[in-house]
């Protein structure tokens, strides 16, 4: 990932948590458009990334709406064959899906991230899907 567009990307997630965490919902919206701006600026070019598709995800509030940043980000990383993005993605995706309802959609995505996760070093990721499996099951 071309590094300029991911430390901006890290930044934006960094103040929009900042902004969250302080109730501050115009700046949150301005960062967050910022954000979906750099997404959408870098869509189908060199500098496209599962990362800043899951950011966007991860801090859009409409559940429906982040579910599908999450389907795109995840054929992002299908596309460049990413294990980590692949599993981290696809959890997330999951754990939205069981609020809304889904769990059969829930279900196919974390048995998709544990398949990812096989070849991962995040522990803590894995042992996250593994027990959002067992629950699910």
């Amino acid at each position: 990932m071309n590094t300029k567009i991911y430390k901006s990307v890290h930044g934006l997630a960094e103040k929009l948590m900042e902004a969250a965490n302080k109730d501050d919902s115009e700046v949150f919206y301005a960062l967050y458009t910022e954000l979906k701006a750099i997404c959408i600026d870098n869509e189908s070019t060199d500098k496209d990334h599962p990362v800043q598709w899951e950011t966007l995800a991860d801090f859009t509030e409409e559940l429906e709406d982040a579910v599908a940043i999450y389907e795109k980000a995840l054929e992002k990383s299908i596309a460049i064959n990413s294990k980590d993005y692949m599993s981290s993605i696809a959890f997330s995706m999951a754990t939205l899906q069981i609020k809304l309802g889904h769990t059969e959609a829930a279900i196919k995505n974390i048995q998709d991230a544990k398949a990812s996760a096989n070849k991962i070093e995040d522990e803590e990721l894995k042992a996250e899907i593994d027990a959002l499996l067992e629950t699910l099951l």
